[in-house]
C-alpha cells in the first residue's frame, strides 16, 4: 500500500488546480476565435450579441477561476489543518511515551526499593537465624556438659539409696556396666530374667526417666521373681489389663518398653491420665487398690539394694 505524505497531497492539489485553469483558458482562447470568425459572416447585432454572449462566459469564467481559487485556498487551510492535527497527535504521542518512560523508571525505582528492603529484611532474618542457631548449638553443648557431668557424678553400688516416699523419676546414679552387675547378684532372681535383661531395662529407664530399681521392683511385685507363667508367655510384666485379662505383647522388649512408657506417660508425668505423684503412695492410687501394693513393691526393691 503506498503511504502519500501531506506535502505530496498538496503538491498534487496545486497541480490539478492550474492545469484546470490552463484548460479553461484554451477553451475561452478557441471560443474567442471561432466567435470572430462568425463576425465575417454575420450582421452587426449579431456581433453584438456574441459580444455579449462572450463577456458573460467570459464572467462565468471568472467566476469559475475565482471559485477555484477558493477552492485551492480551503484545499490548502484544510491541509495546513490536518498537518496541525498530525503535528498535535505526535506532540501527544510523545507525551505518553515519555508518561510511560516516567512510569517505568518510577516502577524500577519502586522496585528497587522493595528488592532493598526485601534484601534487608532477608540479611534480618540470616542474622536472626544465625543468632537462633547459635544459641540452639550452645544450649546443646550444656545439655552435653550438663551430660557428662551426670555421667561423671555416677555412684557406686554402696551408694545407692532408696526410700518409701522416693522420686521414682529421678535414677540411680549407677553407670549401665554396674546396674547389669547390681542385678547379677540379686539372689531371689532364681529365673535369670532380670539379670537377663538388664542393660535393656537400664536403657528404657534412662529414654523414659524412670529409676532403675523401682521399675524391676515393680515387675517382680506384679510377675514375681521368677516371672509367673501367665506373664512370661504374654510378655506383660506389670500386668496392663483389658477386658480383664492381661494384654498380649509379641516380645520380651515389647513388653518392657510398653511398661515403660505406660508408667511414664500415665502415671509419673504431670497432666497424665492417671498421675497422682511421683511417689509409690501417687502411682498406687490409680495403679493398684490394694492397701498393701506400696508395702509390696517396695520390699521387693530392697531385695535388690
Amino acid at each position: 500500500m503506498i503511504e502519500y505524505t501531506i506535502s505530496d497531497v498538496i503538491k498534487k492539489l496545486a497541480l490539478i488546480i492550474t492545469i484546470s485553469i490552463a484548460i479553461a483558458g484554451t477553451m475561452l482562447a478557441s471560443e474567442i476565435m471561432f466567435s470572430k470568425t462568425q463576425v465575417a459572416d454575420t450582421n452587426v447585432e449579431e456581433n453584438i450579441q456574441i459580444a455579449k454572449e462572450d463577456l458573460s462566459h467570459n464572467e462565468k469564467v471568472i467566476t469559475s477561476t475565482k471559485t477555484t481559487s477558493r477552492s485551492s485556498t480551503e484545499i490548502r487551510n484544510t491541509a495546513n489543518n490536518i498537518e496541525n492535527e498530525v503535528t498535535t497527535e505526535q506532540v501527544n504521542n510523545n507525551n505518553e511515551e515519555n508518561e510511560e518512560k516516567v512510569t517505568e523508571n518510577s516502577n524500577e525505582k519502586n522496585e528497587e526499593k522493595v528488592t532493598e528492603k526485601d534484601n534487608s529484611e532477608e540479611k534480618e532474618e540470616n542474622s536472626t537465624s544465625k543468632k537462633e542457631s547459635s544459641e540452639s548449638e550452645k544450649e546443646e553443648d550444656d545439655d552435653e556438659e550438663e551430660n557428662k557431668n551426670d555421667t561423671a557424678k555416677t555412684v557406686s553400688i554402696s551408694e545407692v539409696k532408696i526410700s518409701k516416699s522416693m522420686d521414682l523419676t529421678k535414677r540411680t546414679g549407677l553407670s549401665r556396666e554396674d546396674f547389669i552387675k547390681l542385678m547379677s547378684r540379686v539372689k531371689a532372681d532364681t529365673s535369670g530374667f532380670f539379670e537377663d535383661n538388664a542393660g535393656e531395662i537400664y536403657d528404657l529407664c534412662e529414654e523414659y526417666s524412670i529409676n532403675e530399681i523401682f521399675f524391676c521392683g515393680l515387675i517382680s511385685a506384679e510377675s514375681g521373681w521368677n516371672i509367673a507363667s501367665n506373664h512370661r508367655s504374654t510378655h506383660n510384666y506389670i500386668s496392663l489389663m483389658k477386658n480383664g485379662k492381661l494384654i498380649s505383647y509379641s516380645s520380651v522388649s515389647e513388653g518392657l518398653e510398653v511398661a515403660a512408657k505406660k508408667l511414664h506417660y500415665n502415671y509419673l508425668t504431670p497432666g497424665g491420665k492417671f498421675y497422682h505423684g511421683k511417689t509409690l503412695a501417687g502411682v498406687k492410687t490409680c495403679f493398684c487398690p490394694s492397701s498393701t501394693w506400696v508395702d509390696l513393691v517396695y520390699g521387693r526393691m530392697k531385695q535388690i539394694v
